[in-house]
């Protein structure tokens, strides 16, 4: 199972966090080591990483560390062109603090496509 793709039902602009789908692809995988690469096949909603640990991470809302945390965020998702990351003992190689967000642009609901690939 080297490749899937993902169904995400949006509510609207935000943050949909998908973490948890992503490391049971890889676990799913049996594969201990590789590169793990997404890719969302739309253009009004794209990927980032970006941290899911504080439950005040809300769109543009997120001021735990100060009021240049959220700004200090949305440039990083500005930034960011492709999303790849190496998986060793079985698990994507994130940070501490990191998570998978498809980062929805529309106002309206949406199902997107998430193609999820791990290769070695």
């Amino acid at each position: 199972m080297p490749q899937t793709i993902l169904t995400l039902s949006t509510r609207g602009q935000g943050l949909y966090e998908f973490t948890d789908q992503a490391e049971a692809f890889v676990n799913a995988s049996g594969r201990e080591e590789g590169l793990f690469t997404v890719f969302v096949r739309h253009t009004s909603c794209s990927l980032l990483i970006q941290e899911n640990a504080d439950p005040d991470m809300g769109w543009v809302v997120h001021r735990a560390e100060g009021p240049d945390d959220m700004p200090a965020h949305i440039k990083a998702a500005l930034t960011q062109v492709s999303i790849g990351i190496p998986v060793a003992r079985g698990r994507l190689v994130l940070g501490t603090w990191q998570g998978l967000y498809l980062f929805e642009h529309r106002d309206r609901p949406h199902r997107r496509e998430i193609v999820l690939h791990l290769s070695t």
